[in-house]
C-alpha cells in the first residue's frame, strides 16, 4: 500500500501528516504500528507523532495523533497548529478559524492571513483543569496540586505543579533548564505511580514576569523542541505559582511561542506551522 504524506513541523517538534478523509488506513492498533515505523529516525521518515485527518460529526475536521512510541496522545498544540495550515491550504476548510475535533474536545485554530501566506496561527486551547483526578493524578481528590513534593527517589524530590490541557502536564521550577539531565529525570516522572495514565514533564526557568525559558519531556516521545500544550501549562503553573503575569512569550529550544491566560479562563497559543516536504511511503 503507498501512502500519501507531508512532513511538518512547529518549533522543530515534527509530525508525519496524512490525510485520511478518503481513505482508512486501518484499526487503532495498526495505526499504533504505522505511527513506530514512520517516526522512526533511523528506518523511518522521522517525526515525534504521526497526525491523521480525519472527518467528523461534531467539528469542521477531527484530528487523531499517535506518539512515535505508538501509544495515542489526546491533543498537540504544535500539531493542530500544522494540522490547521495544511487544512487551509489543501482546502479542506475555506474559513481561516474552524472547530477540529481531538480527544482533549473541540479545538479551535484560527490562522493569521496576509496576502494569502499563512503568518502564524493562533489556537483556543481551551480551559485548564486543575484538579487532581482531572490531571490525573493519584492520591485523595484536591482542588488544585500546586507547588506538591514528589520524591522519584531516596535522594531526589522534586517541588511539582499539575495541570491538565486535555494531557496531563507536570511542571518544574529550576534555576537553568540547561543543566538539568531532562533524559534522565523526565522518564522517571513521566512513568512514577503518581500518573495513572503517564505525564509529560515541563522544566521551566523564569526569567522576568513575561518571559519563561522551558525544556519538556513528552509522554510516549521523549525531549522534543517544543510543545504548545506543556508551554500553556508552564503558564498556568506559573500564574498558579505567582511568579508571571497572565501573558507571556515561553523560549522553547525550537522557538517562541506566545501563550496567554485571559479573563473568560481559555488559554490561548500563538506561533509558527511548517511545511518540511511531501512523499510518499511504501506500507
Amino acid at each position: 500500500m503507498k501512502i500519501d504524506f507531508v512532513k511538518m513541523h512547529g518549533l522543530g517538534n515534527d509530525f508525519v501528516l496524512i490525510d485520511c478523509l478518503n481513505k482508512s488506513l486501518g484499526d487503532s492498533s495498526f495505526l499504533s504500528y504505522l505511527a513506530k515505523k514512520l517516526c522512526d529516525r533511523n528506518f523511518g521518515i522521522g517525526a515525534d507523532e504521526l497526525m491523521l485527518i480525519l472527518s467528523s460529526s461534531k467539528a469542521d475536521l477531527r484530528m487523531r495523533i499517535f506518539n512515535s512510541d505508538g501509544s495515542e496522545a489526546q491533543m498537540c498544540g504544535n500539531g493542530i497548529r500544522c494540522f490547521a495550515k495544511y487544512a487551509y491550504e489543501n482546502k479542506l476548510v475555506s474559513k481561516n478559524k474552524f472547530k477540529v475535533e481531538t480527544l482533549a474536545g473541540i479545538i479551535i485554530p484560527e490562522l493569521t492571513i496576509s496576502n494569502n501566506n499563512i503568518l502564524g496561527v493562533k489556537v483556543n486551547i481551551g480551559v485548564p483543569k486543575l484538579r487532581r483526578r482531572e490531571i490525573p493524578m493519584s492520591g485523595e481528590d484536591t482542588t488544585a496540586v500546586v507547588d506538591e513534593a514528589l520524591k522519584i527517589n531516596p535522594e531526589q524530590t522534586f517541588k511539582i505543579t499539575c495541570v491538565s490541557m486535555g494531557n496531563p502536564h507536570c511542571i518544574i521550577f529550576v534555576n537553568d533548564v540547561q543543566s538539568i539531565p531532562v533524559d534522565e529525570i523526565g522518564p522517571k516522572i513521566e512513568n512514577h505511580p503518581f500518573f495513572p495514565e503517564k505525564t509529560n514533564v515541563e522544566f521551566i526557568h523564569i526569567l522576568n514576569r513575561k518571559e519563561i525559558n522551558f525544556r519538556v519531556w513528552e509522554r510516549g516521545v521523549g525531549e522534543t523542541l517544543a510543545c504548545g500544550t506543556g508551554a500553556c501549562a508552564a503558564l498556568v503553573a506559573s500564574v498558579l505559582n505567582k511568579k508571571t503575569d497572565r501573558k507571556t512569550t515561553i523560549h522553547l529550544p525550537g522557538g517562541d511561542l506566545n501563550i496567554q491566560w485571559a479573563d473568560d479562563g481559555h488559554l490561548y497559543m500563538t506561533g509558527p506551522a511548517e511545511l518540511v516536504f511531501r512523499g510518499e511511503v511504501s506500507i
